[in-house]
Formats: structure tokens, sequence, C-alpha cells
């Protein structure tokens, strides 16, 4: 029977620097999306898919994050007394208790593969997930919960993966596909960032992972590959030379890279749209700027 997947490791160490200047004084991770930080949909996204002990790996000018997750005593104490229950549900969904929560420390900004190597001792010989917040997925079905439920089909690594243009290849690690199964693919390399005329197939890995501890042993020997970091792709790669099963998943939903400003007001958009509350006047005001831009060519 296979281990369940009850922990994570979130990379939280980025300085944030396409943000800058809020990300002066603000983590982009507790940038809000709509009303909620980037962190919380991805802490949603784990808890629902039956993750239990949350690992951010972290830097220095954090602290806003850890904050973030603690409770507020006073404030929680304003709205009972005020009466807003709604509100105060809606605080305590942010609250991590006791035990459930790391902080670990990336000092060196070394890379993915480095960040998650960080958390070793944390994971000891379990699966694992890694989730990346820049990466946020609109889906009817958690995109880690469905790869949690491929995962106890298949085992072995996991990697959650996208169809990308070739052009645009260069910006992910991409698989190279020994079979495809459809929603699963088996994989038998990565290559991290190849120029389009090098990339082994058009399917691109994000932000969502599913690993054994066979791949922090891997991180162990790795040294710096694309970019003059360690990459995790080579790590997981490294695995599927070796003979050990890894697989792709092609999820079902919409992600948004919210690392970019593009991709975060898209993102702002397409949640804001899916809510009732929202939904009306946001459109309203979309079709009146769509109309004075028409009319202004």
């Amino acid at each position: 029977m296979r281990k369940k997947v009850t922990k994570a490791i979130f990379p939280v160490a980025g300085l944030g620097t396409r943000f800058l200047p809020a990300t002066k004084s603000v983590p982009k991770e507790i940038m809000t999306l709509v009303d909620r930080p980037l962190v919380q949909y991805a802490i949603d996204e784990a808890r629902a898919a039956g993750i239990k002990e949350f690992i951010f790996v972290t830097s220095r000018g954090k602290g806003a994050l850890e904050d973030y997750f603690d409770h507020a005593p006073m404030l929680e104490q304003e709205l009972r007394r005020a009466g807003k229950t709604e509100l105060l549900e809606t605080l305590r969904a942010s609250n991590m208790e006791s035990g459930e929560i790391a902080y670990i420390r990336q000092h060196r900004a070394l890379g993915l593969g480095h960040a998650v190597w960080c958390a070793r001792r944390l994971i000891a010989n379990e699966p694992f997930a890694v989730m990346l917040p820049d990466d946020v997925i609109a889906a009817e079905k958690p995109c880690l919960q469905q790869m949690v439920e491929a995962y106890h089909e298949t085992g072995g690594s996991m990697v959650a993966a996208m169809e990308v243009p070739p052009e645009k290849a260069s910006a992910y690690g991409v698989l190279d596909v020994a079979e495809d199964l459809g929603a699963v693919v088996q994989v038998k390399g990565m290559v991290e960032k190849p120029a389009p005329k090098d990339a082994p197939s058009n399917l691109a890995v994000i932000g969502r992972y599913i690993l054994t501890p066979s791949v922090l042993q891997n991180l162990n020997r790795i040294k710096s590959g694309a970019g003059g970091e360690i990459q995790l792709t080579d790590a997981i790669a490294a695995d599927a030379a070796a003979g050990r099963a890894v697989y792709g998943y092609r999820f079902r939903g919409q992600r948004f890279d919210c690392g970019s400003k593009a991709g975060f007001l898209q993102a702002t958009v397409a949640f804001a749209l899916a809510r009732d509350d929202l939904r009306e006047d946001l459109r309203r005001y979309l079709n009146e700027i769509t109309a004075v831009d028409r009319a202004a060519q």
C-alpha cells in the first residue's frame, strides 16, 4: 500500500523583483488576488488534497508571511464583539495551528532544487508535494487533489504538465515522453529551459509536484544546472534515468502565472468574474472600457 502524501513544501524565498516596489515591504506570496493572498490559494488547494503538514522555505524579510498564518486575537475579539461572524470565519480559515506549519530558511538563492533540499530533514522517507504559490490554478477539482488521486494509481514521482507553444518552451522544464497514456504520460527525461528546437515535447512542467524521497537523495549529488542554479527538474530526471517511475499529469484547469504582472492581472479578472458578488459590476466595467477602446480605433 502506498504511503499517503501528507506533507507539502512551499518554496517562498524569492525576492519578487518583478513586482517592485510593492515587494520592497510586502512578500510577493501575500499580495492579494481579489481578496486572498496568493499563498492562501495554495494552502486551500493543499488541504483539499489531504495535506496535513505545511513546510515553508523562506528567506530574510518574510516575517509578514509568517504573521499572516498566525492567530490575531484582538482582531478576532473585535469581530466577535461586532457580531461579524462571517468575517470571523473567513479570518479563521487563514489560521494555521501549532505544529501544522514549519519554516526553513534558505540562506542563499541557489534555485528551486536547493529550496526543496533545504526541507529534507522534515520530509524523511515519505512522498511529498511541492507547490509554487506563483502558479494559481482555477479548477473544478483542485489540481493537487487530481494529482494525488492519479498518484495512488501510479506511484513514483509526478509533475503537473500543460501544453505550451514551441516558442515558450525556453521558459519551462519540458518533458521527454516515453509513453503517452492520456491524462498521464510516462517520462524518460526532463530538460530545463530548452531552446525551442531542442524541446523534446510541448509538455511543460508547472508548479505542482508529488515526489519520492529518492529525488531528495538526487539533490544531494546534483550540481548547478540551467541559470547556474540547482534545478529540481534535474533531480527528477535523474530518477527517470535510473529507471524509477516518473510521470507527467495533464491536469484539468486553467493555470495563471502570478509571478508575472500580466498573469497576475489576468488571474484577478478571471477569479473576480467567477464571484457572484463581483461578476456583474466587473463585467459592466470591462464592457464599457472595451467599447471606449473600440470607438477610439
